[in-house]
């Protein structure tokens, strides 16, 4: 069993900052990717940052410049730095992962999300 833990939510004034972490554990063989996708109200879930486990990383247009993502290996964890946040940024922002797990053929995991509520 696999399982994804993100943290760090919670409101923020716009222009300021916050960090998200989202950690995998059990029974894993091997990352290939951590991603951060978000659900903001009135849209689709988009996609935020891609990290492959070879440290390539994605942005979606309406971060990029701003948000950073990176990828501790050894501690099969991902983190969404997020810096000048807007208000547009409010959401649920849910971690993504494709892993490689002991005994089982799933491969594409999601965790609960954690909310991000940006005020003016």
């Amino acid at each position: 069993q696999v399982q994804l833990m993100e943290s760090g939510g919670g409101l923020v004034q716009a222009g300021g900052s916050l960090r998200l972490s989202c950690t995998a554990s059990g029974d894993i063989f091997s990352v290939d990717a951590m991603n951060w996708y978000r659900q903001t109200p009135g849209k689709q879930r988009e996609l935020v940052a891609e990290v492959t486990s070879g440290e390539t990383t994605t942005y979606g247009d309406s971060v990029k410049g701003r948000f950073t993502s990176t990828m501790d290996n050894a501690r099969n964890t991902v983190y969404l730095h997020m810096n000048s946040l807007k208000l547009e940024d409010t959401g649920v922002y849910y971690c993504n992962a494709q892993i490689i797990g002991l005994g089982t053929l799933q491969y594409d995991y999601w965790g609960q999300g954690t909310e991000v509520i940006v005020s003016s």
